[in-house]
């Protein structure tokens, strides 16, 4: 089994690029960047490490669905998965630039907390149009259940 899936010839889902879904998830990841940049020039090693941390799980997710890898792994609900780190991602994030915009002494903070709460916007945009896509009465095999993004 697991040999079949090592085998398996990898598929990339370039219509995922076009997608709203595709387009979010790379608008996340630039936002995220945009806000990293901004807390690495103003030298904030806790801001630093929360929306490195993030950029990197909106990564996986990406290249989860651009691979078309949660249609291989189908032992977990990755777009329930997805929901679950798309909200809790915007409310870090959201906290994270609460913080930052009440507190900086450098500019650099300022424009990081201001990019971090569009993030956040657009993590609780994605979290909520992937939860109203969800088909909780399909099997988990089934291919609507577990794209979550068509």
């Amino acid at each position: 089994m697991l040999r079949d899936h090592i085998n398996a010839k990898m598929e990339v889902d370039l219509a995922f690029l076009k997608s709203a879904k595709g387009l979010l998830k790379m608008s996340e990841m630039v936002c995220v960047f945009v806000a990293f940049v901004c807390y690495a020039v103003a030298s904030r090693s806790p801001y630093i490490a929360a929306t490195c941390m993030e950029f990197f799980i909106t990564l996986v997710f990406f290249l989860l669905y651009l691979l078309k890898l949660n249609k291989m792994f189908t032992l977990f609900f990755w777009p329930l998965i997805d929901v679950f780190n798309s909200f809790f991602a915007a409310a870090l994030m959201c906290i994270l630039s609460l913080v930052a915009v009440s507190t900086y002494t450098v500019k650099g903070t300022l424009s990081g907390g201001i990019v971090g709460f569009v993030a956040a916007a657009l993590w609780s945009l994605d979290g909520y149009i992937l939860f109203k896509k969800i088909k909780f009465n399909k099997p988990r095999t089934s291919p609507e259940a577990q794209t979550g993004y068509n």
